[in-house]
């Protein structure tokens, strides 16, 4: 007896795994930015054309750099055709405000998507002496004890070899195990309307640092869309990528570290009330 997507989450039932959809960034976000060393682009790393063993992919973001112009937003949403509504986003930018009292307010409206500049977006802090107030830059951790992938009861969510944390969307069934265990709140589900590759909805979504575009040689959208480098993406196994250079020479913090997932994902610029 055949039973319907929906029944097998009712019931219980487990099953197996399968893989994930991509697209393309339009030729509008293709531009290459400026970097700090003068160089046009930053290399993912030296990427051959086989045997993705040898690669273990990382990123840093740099909070003393995002000016929270939402680029990074628009170009993740667009390439990997994510609804454009705000609740639904593989990336994201928070808003920390500290008045001089030492609260802390945190927003991230629309979440991020249009900036930061709007006067609706600012008319809350009108009254409140601000001290400083920077920008965060969040997107899925790809951790190395991910308790995603624990909690899956089909085996949807898994890691690759080269250590990035994917959702097979053609065998998720949706019962949102895996955003309830996710510590940093990358995860969704899509509506009814947002069909995958495969033709289902209300299956679950997330950041996989454009898995489809890293081994073509080239980097994540949003990496590629950043104005100012605030993003950088490399090869944890290279000690001459960018990531490698960036972990040896500047100071660098990890999300909620106390929770041992061991993130991938390191901040520069860290300052209190992050989490």
């Amino acid at each position: 007896m055949k039973i319907s997507r929906r029944d097998f989450i009712e019931t219980g039932s487990k099953g197996f795994l399968g893989g994930i959809f991509a697209f393309s960034i339009p030729s509008l976000l293709r531009n290459f930015i400026p970097r700090e060393d003068g160089t046009k682009s930053i290399p993912a790393a030296n990427l051959d054309e086989r045997d993705w063993e040898k690669h273990y992919w990382g990123f840093v973001v740099d909070n003393e750099r995002c000016i929270g112009c939402g680029r990074c937003v628009v170009a993740c949403k667009l390439e990997n055709k994510i609804p454009w509504e705000p609740e639904y986003n593989r990336t994201w930018v928070e808003r920390y405000v500290i008045s001089e009292d030492g609260q802390i307010f945190v927003d991230s409206p629309n979440a991020g998507r249009d900036g930061f500049t709007a006067e609706y977006m600012n008319l809350k802090y009108r009254d409140v002496a601000v001290e400083k107030s920077f920008f965060v830059p969040k997107l899925c951790n790809q951790c190395d004890n991910p308790p995603c992938v624990t909690v899956c009861p089909v085996g949807a969510t898994y890691m690759t070899e080269d250590g990035v944390v994917l959702v097979d969307q053609e065998h998720c069934i949706g019962c949102r195990y895996c955003i309830q265990a996710c510590p940093y709140g990358a995860r969704f589900q899509l509506p009814d309307f947002s069909e995958t590759h495969f033709g289902q909805v209300r299956v679950i979504d997330k950041c996989t640092w454009c898995y489809h575009r890293i081994h073509k040689g080239l980097l994540p959208a949003c990496v590629e869309a950043c104005p100012v480098g605030a993003r950088i993406f490399g090869d944890l196994r290279d000690p001459q990528s960018i990531v490698r250079r960036t972990l040896r020479e500047r100071r660098v913090y990890v999300l909620k570290p106390a929770l041992g997932t061991e993130p991938k994902v390191y901040y520069i610029g860290f300052e209190k009330g992050v989490y």
